[in-house]
Parts: structure tokens; sequence; C-alpha cells
């Protein structure tokens, strides 16, 4: 499975709770990443200041479902399963 274009939801529901460029304090789950883009792509793509976790996620059916408000409630759903 490709990326969905327009989507950014691996950027938005999920945590990130390690510090990276840009957010030092990581990133909340269900909080916009300070990289993403008005065209919700990450502007860290390719760029070797990506967070490690960004850089190993591969969209799958699982986690992406069929489209960008299922993407949201699964990755939401994975977090708050996952939560310390």
């Amino acid at each position: 499975m490709n990326c969905r274009s327009h989507c950014g939801a691996c950027c938005i529901a999920p945590s990130i709770r390690q510090p990276f460029w840009g957010m030092p304090a990581g990133k909340p789950a269900g909080v916009a990443c300070t990289h993403l883009q008005t065209d919700l792509s990450c502007g860290l793509f390719g760029d070797p200041r990506r967070p490690d976790v960004c850089e190993r996620f591969q969209p799958e059916p699982a986690t992406c479902g069929a489209h960008r408000h299922e993407a949201m409630a699964l990755l939401g759903a994975l977090e708050h399963q996952t939560a310390p």
C-alpha cells in the first residue's frame, strides 16, 4: 500500500515520545506534528532529522483503512491500546 495523499493521519493521531527536531518534547497523540504541511504531507520526508518511528512506519490497510477518517480512528485506537 502506498501512502494516501492529503491524509496526514500518521502525523496527527499517534504520539511520538522521543524528542525530535522542531518538537523537543516529542508530540502528543492527536496533535499535528510541527512538520505537517498544508497539503498534509510530511515536511521532513527524506530528511535525516525525521524521527525513526516515522521513517519505519509503513502504510497498510490495518492502520490506514479506506480513507483518512478511518486512518485517524484506527491509529487513534492503536495509540489508546498501546499507551503506557
